[in-house]
């Protein structure tokens, strides 16, 4: 335009516009830059957010579930052995007037119930004195005459009130059931398989522990990928580990920060450090069923 003189001059201007336009372009380009990666970040944020909302609810869900099947199941053990205290034969056996075919009448008896009800490593029936006198797998179990006055579950047993009331022994390994991890719940054996009448003696039912508990855990509905970084437990108020998809059954104790406000809550999950790395921690507290509840609470810990 420089050239042609005063017909180039209107090019000029076109040429002056195009500039200003293009540097608006320019700028409106980066602008809309600046946006889409303050939008994308936002985006990126809102995802994450919701990620970790649904993590958190689903494996709170999962929690719950575990300890609920726990609680329910080990009510009926409750209800089992007040029930099979009162058992004629039973009672026969525990009477200090007992006589050797009582005792194993009394044995057979408790064989029969094993037989049906098979989460039991065995029935022990025990006296006064703290001594099993008759157990129900005597080909397996050589428990008579074994002391276990110093079990809880049989100090417990004679502190009840009536055979309405039953003691219990947390996880724990037993001579009982060759070494095996057992819960123990026990009822006082009363005259004439009465709840109010005296007390003769104390049933005690041996019950496979590892079976349900480890069955529980390790049925944990998590996908493949979320196990190779997942790890669900079932815990007693101080974290010691009572059943592990691990394996560390009574071997460890989980500790984390914020751990005992985690635990007083009846369902919650939070993000934590746990072994180096951040982990979502899901809780769900032992609800309880029916009149039974263990108090104990379930966790999943899972690497995120």
């Amino acid at each position: 335009s420089a050239r042609i003189g005063a017909a180039g001059r209107g090019f000029a201007v076109i040429a002056q516009e195009m500039d200003v336009l293009s540097r608006r372009v320019a700028e409106a380009t980066r602008d809309i830059d600046r946006t889409a990666e303050t939008t994308r970040g936002e985006m990126h944020e809102t995802l994450a957010r919701l990620e970790d909302d649904v993590r958190r609810t689903r494996l709170g869900e999962l929690a719950l579930v575990n300890i609920d099947l726990i609680d329910r199941n080990l009510y009926e053990r409750s209800c089992d052995v007040r029930w099979w205290a009162t058992d004629a034969a039973v009672v026969a056996a525990a009477r200090p007037t007992r006589t050797p075919e009582e005792l194993a009448h009394a044995s057979k008896r408790m064989g029969q119930i094993l037989d049906s009800y098979t989460v039991y490593f065995d029935l022990v029936l025990v006296g006064m004195d703290g001594r099993v006198l008759a157990n129900g797998r005597p080909s397996l179990y050589d428990s008579t005459g074994l002391d276990v006055r110093d079990n809880e579950w049989f100090e417990g047993a004679l502190r009840t009130a009536s055979g309405e009331e039953f003691s219990f022994q947390t996880v724990h390994a037993t001579p009982l059931a060759g070494g095996e991890r057992v819960l123990v719940y026990a009822c006082s054996v009363r005259e004439g398989g009465r709840v109010d009448g005296r007390m003769l003696g104390v049933l005690g039912i041996v019950f496979r522990w590892d079976a349900l508990a480890q069955t529980v855990v390790q049925r944990t509905p998590l996908s493949e990928q979320e196990w190779a970084r997942s790890r669900v437990c079932i815990v007693d108020g101080e974290g010691r580990v009572l059943a592990d998809s691990s394996g560390r059954i009574l071997q460890d104790v989980i500790d984390f920060p914020g751990r005992e406000q985690l635990l007083r809550q009846p369902r919650a999950a939070q993000v934590v450090e746990y072994g180096g790395r951040p982990h979502c921690i899901a809780h769900a507290a032992s609800p309880g069923y029916e009149t039974y509840r263990t108090g104990w609470h379930s966790l999943i810990l899972q690497a995120v």
